[in-house]
């Protein structure tokens, strides 16, 4: 199978699945498997923190900073389309007990004077604001500008107010924006990365902060029933995708580009190329999604991820340009059959 529905279905490389196993494991709730010791101190040195934890999704990162930053009935902004406020199940009612202000992002950026406005005053009828939750890269396939992560943290500092980054695909970021993921990462007070998202890891996703904050979030890590053993199993792959696999995102970038192109050029589709700055391409057209899916599941290519009008297709480690040549001629036999009823 062929398939595009996302950089979650990347499976572990061949150096992976060996490095498991040959893992030296210990037990991690004890503080003493060395392979997961290794890679939180390498994600803390990678993002210019002072420690990161092992967790099991980026929905447990992006929680466990909720948590481990608000108290119960704090207000939290957080952009309308953001992964935290639509993708999470609505953890952040249920596990902090706080509440969203939602701005409508553009480009993945929530406007920075409604960021100053959803800011609450000292008044006893108003929650505390005490978190700014940013995506980046942003779940519509858009990076976010270093300056405007500047001006965000700027109005943070003036406010008090702490900032979460949900980094599930901080590298891809990093990649397109060309510089260390730290340069990014400078100007929040926590971020979560998915080691499963283009980086081929079969699970996993690093939450990085400050000391104070990891031990913290450890013990909330444990409260949520995410203690793990002997994880350096999976600590092993986590490695890889940190040393071996970032460097090789910008091929996810270049194609999905390929792809760009050559959807481009089949009559009807019109791809949105100003959520190009990474591994998605969107693209718009009055085919049947639905049919169309069930049609090229037939010859062994999976699409989804399409709501509405948009359907989005995403490139990672696995797809290859033979693969999205395959895809396009597929699409035009599709088109070609239907057009003949």
């Amino acid at each position: 199978m062929i398939d595009f529905r996302s950089d979650t279905v990347t499976r572990p490389t061949k150096e992976m699945r060996e490095a498991m196993a040959n893992a030296i494991v210990g037990d991690d709730v004890y503080g003493d498997d060395p392979t997961i010791n290794e890679l939180e101190a390498l994600a803390a040195e990678i993002t210019g923190f002072e420690a990161s934890l092992f967790v099991s999704s980026g929905t447990m990162g992006n929680q466990l900073s909720i948590f481990t930053h608000t108290s119960r009935g704090d207000e939290i902004i957080v952009g309308k389309n953001a992964h935290i406020k639509n993708y999470e199940v609505g953890a952040t009612a249920v596990l902090s007990g706080v509440s969203y202000h939602l701005i409508q992002e553009d480009r993945g950026m929530l406007p920075l004077d409604e960021i100053k406005s959803g800011i609450r005053g000292d008044d006893i009828h108003y929650p505390d604001t005490s978190l700014i939750c940013l995506e980046n890269a942003h779940g519509s396939g858009v990076v976010l500008p270093l300056e405007y992560m500047k001006e965000v943290r700027h109005i943070a500092d003036a406010h008090h107010l702490m900032i979460h980054l949900d980094g599930a695909r901080l590298f891809n970021a990093s990649t397109y924006l060309k510089v260390d993921a730290k340069e990014i990462t400078k100007y929040v007070d926590s971020v979560t990365f998915c080691l499963s998202k283009g980086l081929a890891s079969p699970i996993g996703s690093m939450l990085c902060g400050s000391r104070k904050f990891i031990n913290k979030a450890r013990r909330g890590r444990k409260l949520l029933g995410g203690g793990m053993r002997q994880v350096g199993i999976l600590g092993a792959c986590g490695l890889i995708s940190l040393k071996e696999m970032i460097k090789r995102l910008h091929i996810d970038h270049e194609n999905a580009q390929y792809l760009a192109s050559k959807l481009h050029q089949i009559e009807g589709f019109d791809v949105d190329y100003d959520h190009l700055d990474i591994n998605m391409v969107f693209v718009k057209s009055n085919v049947d999604y639905t049919e169309l899916a069930k049609y090229l599941l037939s010859k062994d290519i999976i699409i989804s991820g399409y709501r509405g009008e948009s359907l989005r297709i995403a490139t990672h480690n696995d797809i290859s340009i033979e693969n999205i040549d395959s895809l396009i001629t597929e699409i035009k036999n599709f088109l070609k059959e239907d057009s003949n009823g």
